[in-house]
């Protein structure tokens, strides 16, 4: 890996604001009471006057965002991942994607990493809803520098997008030098025998297990797709035709998720044989999140065994 130092994407987050908010006066900044959690607390400092408190009233603070939006702003909104998408599913879908919004939902706490808070915060479902919407860019970026870089593109362009972030500290797995680009993946480490496609926290256990399995002959390409909508079916289908062999991995119910669209464009343009890693179609429960990625297999380990199954 590029770097052993570990931060959270919500630390990247709100450094990333801070900066952006120095040079484009037309950012909004705004948060339903959890300006600490999501680390927004910065901006506030930094800009008082261009922050809003929405309160615990998600609804209100996204179909605000819109208005404010139309009025010639970029807004970043911001709430943990069960309550942007969830709670708020009915504004963002009428207020938001309908009307083309210029409003980047960041949503930090997605996944079991959440860990303590339980079931209830730890949402699985947030990257399929996202998806289903039209307009709608879902963007999972994998570390500290992919998140600046890739909120920087994003910003800069007209129209709604969401971005998951992570409550754990993880390891960087690009340089300042990398170059990427809003849908298009990037191939992390070339291979043949298998193709291990990951978003977000799972990039770096991807990364792990390439290692494992080439010490045990295997060679594998492992791609981020940190953007699954627009996803790139090019990068897929030539991995479908190369290696044959498919993993996914996320930190996502693989229903609806990035194992499930990848899926759906094998099927459609090149079938071959997918093995999912990601969270199977349960609930998840407090506990430490490392714990919790190894009772509901994903790890590093986890990725290894889908390998070898193919």
């Amino acid at each position: 890996m590029a770097d052993v130092k570990k931060i959270a994407t919500r630390e990247s987050y709100g450094k990333f604001l801070v900066e952006y908010g120095a040079d484009h006066e037309n950012l909004i900044v705004m948060s339903a009471d959890l300006s600490g959690s999501n680390k927004t607390d910065g901006f506030e400092k930094a800009y008082p006057d261009r922050f809003v408190e929405s309160g615990i009233s998600e609804q209100d603070m996204l179909a605000e965002a819109a208005g404010i939006a139309h009025s010639g702003h970029v807004v970043a909104a911001s709430s943990f991942a069960m309550f942007a998408a969830g709670r708020a599913f009915e504004i963002v879908r009428n207020s938001i994607a309908h009307t083309n919004a210029n409003v980047k939902i960041c949503a930090t706490h997605g996944g079991i990493t959440v860990g303590e808070d339980g079931a209830t915060h730890q949402t699985f479902e947030d990257v399929a809803l996202m998806r289903v919407l039209p307009n709608m860019k879902v963007i999972v970026p994998a570390d500290d520098i992919s998140t600046k870089k890739l909120m920087t593109a994003e910003f800069g362009e007209e129209g709604p997008a969401y971005f998951r972030l992570g409550r754990a500290a993880v390891p960087n797995v690009y340089t300042e030098d990398s170059v990427l680009e809003i849908g298009k993946g990037a191939v992390l480490r070339e291979g043949n025998d298998v193709a291990i496609i990951a978003s977000g926290i799972m990039v770096a256990p991807a990364l792990e297990a390439a290692e494992t399995l080439h010490a045990d002959g295997i060679e594998a390409r492992v791609i981020d797709m940190h953007t699954i909508k627009p996803l790139d079916e090019d990068i897929i289908v030539k991995a479908a035709e190369e290696c044959g062999k498919i993993v996914t991995a996320e930190e996502h119910s693989v229903i609806g998720g990035l194992g499930g669209a990848v899926a759906e464009v094998t099927a459609q343009k090149c079938p071959c044989r997918v093995a999912m890693v990601g969270q199977h179609d349960v609930f998840g429960e407090s506990g430490k999140p490392a714990e919790l990625l190894k009772k509901y297999g994903m790890t590093a380990e986890d990725i290894v065994k889908a390998a070898k199954s193919l």
